[in-house]
């Protein structure tokens, strides 16, 4: 039986980035989430979506959206490839004392988007913590992860 490598990996074992020379250009789509957890009163003090650093959720829809044209920059062995859309939404749920991020990524590129659409939920998870720490440092980020993606050669995948 062979072992399946890392394809990130070459046989020896040293980092490479994968080539994808012969792969054809297809339409590609991914979508991440996170979920950030407030006490319930913090949630409160933020209700109204703005801290004392500004309004929270258009800051970090913006951060978001940095984030993901900046992915292969971040993660060494990302390819740097052309961004076609980024939609990040952020719902808030006063019963859980949550807000959910999502984000989604279309590229029609060699390689899929999935990263950029990590990175993006991940940086803007972040720059809410960021503007609400000074309201309460015990706040979670939570369960982020791909949900779905669509195109290039392994197809669909929508998360269970």
């Amino acid at each position: 039986m062979k072992k399946k490598i890392i394809s990130h990996l070459k046989a020896d074992n040293l980092p490479k980035i994968v080539d994808i020379s012969k792969k054809y250009k297809t339409k590609r789509k991914a979508t991440a989430q996170g979920t950030i957890k407030f006490t319930k009163e913090s949630f409160k003090r933020i209700s109204n979506l703005k801290s004392s650093k500004g309004e929270i959720k258009n800051i970090s829809i913006l951060a978001g959206i940095i984030g993901t044209k900046k992915t292969s920059e971040l993660i060494p062995l990302c390819h740097n490839i052309s961004i076609e859309a980024v939609d990040i939404k952020i719902l808030t749920n006063s019963l859980s004392n949550t807000m959910k991020v999502t984000c989604s990524v279309k590229t029609s590129a060699r390689t899929g988007v999935e990263m950029e659409a990590l990175t993006g939920v991940s940086i803007a998870c972040l720059t809410i913590y960021d503007m609400c720490k000074s309201v309460d440092k015990n706040i979670k980020i939570e369960n982020i992860e791909l949900i779905e993606k669509y195109g290039g050669k392994s197809g669909k995948f929508i998360k269970k």
